[in-house]
């Protein structure tokens, strides 16, 4: 009788849940049993290790095996198992010192020649191995380099089964030839993305692509503060106005505006792409802000996150500390608005579904663009909006006063002259410069907020706003009246004082003076209230 146990990992989301791998030969009849809670494509590696160990000159054992998945209560899927599974297998037989593998974590896909190909997740479940203790990893050769993001974590990165055993036996290690041809598509990589995963999101700078400049935006000065504002202190964005205003444009140049991710944030939102199978090829680590800008006929599983089974991440989770744009965002289901609520109050989303409950980092800046009635004409010069007022109304009411009610700024983007679309009027900042007053003010707030869980201003609880960081005296005096107007809720004081903060900080001030919360409830409510200035703050 033999028995042999490795390591590896389920993943559970985004969560990694150690998994040992146990193999146990009994005399008997030839058979091959796997147990645990695998699902299909993980009881079908019985067949791909079988065929993996025989091609890469190993003998299979004519006897009764048995491979155990421990702990056997939480379920297990995917093809990852395969390379722990293989070398349990021959530990068990005594191909392999069962000593050699006990502490190893193994993750990697056989093929049926032997070869260990990529598989989706690798540094989640590397990073639930490191805390668990697990000090060496061994994964495909091609997932190699994100595995080595973990710290303190030695990578064994191998092309095929042969290799490994060559390592795990101390003889020759053999030469493997790359498949793929020059010019062609690896086909080892087919298994690292999901097809059309990655339809509508992405990063900057992604296959070459340059960063959209703000400068390319014309004239929109308000705007364009307004989203100086929501990069520099995380807020909330709904833009309002008539088609080929520039509300898309907009969108698309605030990721440029976000400072670079921190090594955290980057393994956070590295994890959730890597799961996904959007993880860009040859780029093991994401350093800049994702963008997600799902269509408006997106499902609540595809924007929330579901799916059948163990629930998948959705856009929002693939937006995390980027930003989720959700164009033409009356056109959405209701309900696929409305759960949108909940991470945004809280920064992760819970999915419950019959295989698990996960749940998913969600800290994402949302951003909403609308146009003012179906036909999008209303209040604009030219032919006119031929819209009754109660389908303006019931246009715009698809989007929920709860939903809105966690929108810091609210913006009206008026069509474009033709003087600042021909260029007579200039001014216009390029990216890089209103990133840079982003970065001072993100600076500023950490600064402000050291030795506390919050680094933006948008995460601070009203609370502590009203009562550790003070406003100036007098300075809520307006906000606090239009909330007894019944302008403004008790969650939108709160919001307007943290708009202040980060108007404050953009502009260098100690803390909010009248015409920082001026600027802020302006921004909140769209009601006029002062001039906001078209180059640089005040």
């Amino acid at each position: 009788m033999g028995f042999a146990r490795t390591c590896s990992v389920a993943l559970v989301g985004v969560e990694g849940v150690v998994v040992e791998v146990q193999a146990d030969l009994e005399p008997g009849v030839a058979a091959f049993t796997l147990v645990g809670l695998p699902d299909k494509s993980l009881i079908e590696s019985r067949d791909r290790v079988r065929a993996a160990v025989v091609n890469s000159g190993g003998e299979w054992p004519q006897k009764k095996l048995t491979v155990g998945l421990s702990p056997a209560s939480v379920p297990k899927g995917g093809s990852g198992f395969d390379l722990a599974v293989a070398c349990a297998v021959l530990a068990a037989a005594e191909r392999i010192d069962p000593r050699r593998i006990a502490d190893l974590m193994m993750i990697g896909e056989l093929g049926l020649d032997g070869r260990v190909r990529p598989v989706r997740g690798v540094l989640p479940a590397v990073l639930a191995a490191a805390d668990a203790g697990y000090r060496q990893v061994v994964v495909p050769e091609r997932t190699a380099a994100e595995a080595a993001l973990v710290p303190g974590v030695s990578v064994l990165g191998v092309r095929s089964l042969r290799q490994l055993i060559a390592v795990l036996t101390d003889e020759p290690v053999p030469e493997e030839d790359e498949s793929a041809d020059a010019g062609r598509p690896d086909p080892l990589l087919a298994g690292l993305a999901v097809s059309g995963a990655d339809a509508g999101t992405g990063t900057r700078d992604r296959d070459g692509e340059a960063c959209p400049d703000l400068a390319e935006v014309a004239g929109q000065f308000t705007a364009r503060r307004a989203l100086e504002v929501a990069a520099a202190g995380r807020h909330h964005l709904y833009l309002q106005g008539p088609p080929g205003a520039g509300k898309t444009m907009l969108a698309e140049r605030l990721p440029g505006l976000l400072p670079p991710l921190t090594p955290q944030e980057s393994l956070e939102v590295t994890a959730v792409h890597s799961v996904a199978g959007t993880l860009p090829a040859g780029q093991p680590l994401l350093d800049r802000a994702p963008y997600c800008a799902p269509h408006h006929s997106a499902s609540m599983p595809s924007l929330v996150g579901g799916g059948s089974g163990l629930p998948r991440p959705g856009a929002v989770s693939l937006a995390h500390h980027g930003v989720l744009f959700l164009d033409e965002a009356p056109e959405f289901s209701g309900r696929v608005l409305d759960a949108l609520r909940q991470p945004l109050e809280s920064g992760h989303v819970v999915v419950a579904r019959t295989g698990g409950v996960m749940r998913l980092p969600a800290r994402f800046l949302l951003t909403l663009a609308a146009n003012p009635c179906p036909c999008g004409r209303h209040g604009t010069l030219g032919e006119g909006c031929g819209c009754p007022p109660s389908a303006v109304r019931r246009y715009l009411g698809r989007l929920s006063g709860p939903l809105m009610d966690r929108v810091d700024l609210r913006v009206a983007v008026e069509a474009v002259t033709r003087s600042e679309l021909t260029g007579t009027l200039t001014g216009a900042e390029p990216t890089a410069t209103v990133a840079a007053r982003v970065r001072e003010a993100r600076e500023r707030a950490a600064a402000r907020y050291a030795g506390t869980p919050w680094r933006c201003n948008s995460e601070i609880p009203g609370h502590e706003l009203r009562t550790r960081w003070r406003a100036a005296p007098g300075a809520l005096d307006g906000a606090e009246r239009d909330m007894e107007r019944g302008l403004l809720t008790a969650r939108g004081l709160d919001r307007v004082l943290r708009v202040a903060w980060t108007v404050a900080d953009l502009a260098g001030h100690h803390r909010p003076d009248i015409e920082d919360v001026g600027q802020a409830l302006e921004l909140r409510t769209g009601i006029q209230r002062g001039a906001v200035l078209a180059g640089g703050w005040a």
